[in-house]
């Protein structure tokens, strides 16, 4: 298979407090090491946006590109796009690059929509008649056809976004970059937008992809590249390098087991669900110095915004001094992919609103990863936290409106796509 991109060892360092070229950059790394409230690696006034990323991606692979705030996700484009040199390594990319990485990227401010648009085809080296053969179908999917005869720097950010990933996504290009700018974007043109790059990558063409909305990207992406400060923490298929990416995420410094809760897994291995609509059991080990009698049990679901999804109690229950397996079954996990919190709590004598004796609660670690197909809304704002399927079918005119010399008109079907 054909590599597109190549990096070796590919690495760029920029000065932290001032001089550096690209201000937004530096400033975005500078306040990354104050929010996360940890010393910068570096001692002497630098920072390194990428330290050593080597990675070979594939001619017509979609990739998606994932990590914190400030682990160099942006700064790679930047390198691969040529945008910025790096300070060791190398990349080599074949093929014309389109991309798009902040509002307005590679356009004059002076010159008119339609102008811009040939000029970024000139620069990715197309002719003029290869451009204007484009043109209609590049306005007509931008929505700004009322000011496309009007200078871009009285174009809004959306406009600007509009075009510019209207250009960058139709002007053939054999690999397209495109940065988390999207989210600027309004959800119908998002929807538009994944669709588009969808269609390139169908075509053969190669996409790198940067979003913090994993649905998005597990829907796109065959592949996710995951960063974690500068350097390559994984590469690999979608499911299993975002489920390694969100247990991380969930986790943090999260400990191992607890004093009686030893541990936990599914019955038929491993801790991860990859069927929600199937059974599914939880194995609980737990370690008792005393026996409980009257006690609680309950188990919680938690997502990535600390939202309870589910939740189950049980009680009575009594359990002797010693070691206990406790399986915990539900007929079906039907939640949205992610890394899921699966919290614990046993009580003796009672509960928390009895007076019972709390023996221990424990946020079980590693998380609970429902690693399966999307099934709802494509957008993460509007997927909810349920992962179910629906049919959509519509019907002819009501009853009331069918005309009396039609009566035996049959109901019509509507698929989506």
């Amino acid at each position: 298979m054909t590599t597109a991109i190549a990096a070796s060892d590919l690495s760029k360092r920029y000065r932290l407090g001032g001089g550096a070229p690209y201000g937004a950059l530096r400033d975005s790394i500078g306040k990354l090491w104050q929010r996360a409230g940890t010393p910068a690696p570096a001692t002497d006034g630098w920072i390194w946006a990428l330290d050593g990323v080597s990675c070979d991606i594939a001619e017509g692979d979609v990739v998606g590109i994932v990590g914190r705030n400030g682990s160099g996700k942006s700064t790679l484009l930047k390198v691969l796009s040529r945008i910025t040199e790096p300070t060791r390594g190398r990349a080599t990319v074949r093929g014309r690059v389109g991309s798009l990485l902040e509002v307005g990227t590679g356009f004059h401010p002076e010159l008119t929509g339609r102008e811009n648009i040939f000029v970024n085809g000139a620069i990715l080296g197309m002719r003029r008649a290869e451009i204007a053969r484009k043109f209609d179908e590049i306005v007509a999917f931008s929505g700004v056809e009322q000011f496309i005869e009007t200078p871009v720097k009285f174009y809004s950010s959306g406009m600007q976004m509009r075009l510019a990933f209207a250009v960058a996504a139709h002007l053939e290009p054999h690999i397209l970059l495109v940065d988390e700018v999207l989210a600027v974007g309004d959800l119908e043109f998002q929807r538009k937008c994944l669709g588009k790059m969808d269609d390139v990558s169908r075509a053969g063409r190669t996409v790198l992809f940067v979003s913090h909305q994993m649905n998005q990207i597990r829907r796109l992406c065959r592949t996710v590249l995951w960063l974690d400060r500068g350097r390559v923490r994984e590469i690999g298929p979608t499911g299993s390098v975002l489920g390694l990416y969100e247990q991380a995420v969930l986790s943090g410094d999260a400990g191992g087991a607890g004093v009686c809760f030893r541990g936990w897994a599914l019955a038929n291995g491993g801790h991860a669900v990859h069927d929600g609509q199937r059974p599914v059991t939880f194995q609980i080990s737990l370690q008792l110095e005393r026996p409980v009698t009257g006690g609680h049990l309950g188990v919680g679901l938690t997502d990535d915004r600390d939202t309870v999804v589910a939740g189950w109690a049980f009680e009575p229950i009594a359990l002797a001094a010693g070691s206990h397996v406790l399986d915990v079954t539900i007929p079906n996990l039907p939640l949205r992919p992610g890394s899921y919190q699966l919290s614990l709590a046993l009580f003796d004598a009672g509960n928390n609103l009895s007076g019972g004796r709390l023996v221990e609660k424990w946020a079980a670690v590693p998380p609970l990863l429902l690693d399966v197909e999307p099934l709802g809304h494509p957008q993460d704002a509007w997927a909810g936290v349920l992962n179910l399927p629906a049919t959509l079918s519509a019907r002819g005119e009501m009853p009331s409106m069918v005309s009396a010399s039609r009566p035996d008109r049959s109901p019509s079907s509507l698929a989506l796509k």
